[in-house]
């Protein structure tokens, strides 16, 4: 049952985070039912979760939790504003994971030995994956409305820089508690710490300094949250 939920929750986290351009999202916003793209990203989540679980009796499970994804996508998009977005986002994330854990529950499969290296993987993978582009869009929906003006126009930072940091950042302390190493966590938040401050006091906005040390609680709070629970899964056995 667990291997089969981590399986579906990371074909959601593929086919919705990795692998969904931000032109398939703004066509969509624009078109709504009328986007081709609403109806590609439907069939892509389809074929990860064909891919994923590999079963042939899953294909019929599959193809309910694909068309109700898509429900669910047109449901967002056709009642969302400009106000809403962030508080939609939240529920359409919720409901795809309520419809998966339904699937699930429906399609138990009692004999699956969770101390298999295999099923091990898979947990592993979904966490490595939910700390990436997911947990970054995630982190980004909830301290948005925190979002503060910027008073220079000139940014000398490099493109995305921000958004690489804090995903090698997430691995780096997920890999730390895998591994046994919580230690090493203390020192790389006192790292980032360090070569923050200069730009914060340089800076001079209180806004913008708790604007980051909510980011980066968040995000570390995240990424310890998912290694101790792939650490818990990839150890319990359920019989």
């Amino acid at each position: 049952m667990m291997l089969l939920f981590t399986k579906l929750l990371l074909a959601h986290l593929i086919g919705d985070f990795i692998l969904q351009p931000s032109n398939w999202v703004s066509d969509k916003e624009k078109k709504k039912e009328k986007s081709i793209y609403l109806y590609l990203h439907t069939a892509l989540h389809l074929a990860l979760m064909l891919l994923f679980v590999a079963e042939v009796d899953f294909i019929v499970y599959g193809i309910i939790l694909a068309a109700s994804h898509g429900i669910i996508d047109f449901m967002k998009l056709k009642y969302q504003k400009k106000k809403t977005k962030r508080i939609w986002f939240s529920v359409d994330q919720v409901l795809h994971l309520v419809m998966i854990f339904i699937v699930v529950l429906v399609y138990y499969n009692p004999s699956i030995d969770f101390q298999n290296i295999d099923n091990r993987l898979w947990i592993f993978i979904t966490g490595v994956v939910l700390l990436t582009k997911p947990t970054s869009i995630i982190i980004k929906n909830i301290i948005s409305i925190w979002t503060p003006e910027s008073k220079n126009k000139e940014d000398n930072s490099l493109q995305n820089a921000g958004n690489y940091i804090g995903i090698l950042e997430r691995l780096f302390v997920f890999c730390f508690i895998i591994t046994n190493h919580f230690e090493a966590i203390g020192f790389l938040l006192a790292a980032k710490s360090i070569f923050r401050f200069g730009d914060l006091k340089e800076a001079k906005d209180r806004k913008l300094t708790e604007y980051v040390l909510i980011g980066t609680l968040l995000s570390f709070g995240i990424a310890i949250l998912v290694g101790l629970l792939v650490e818990f899964g990839t150890r319990i056995n359920f019989y």
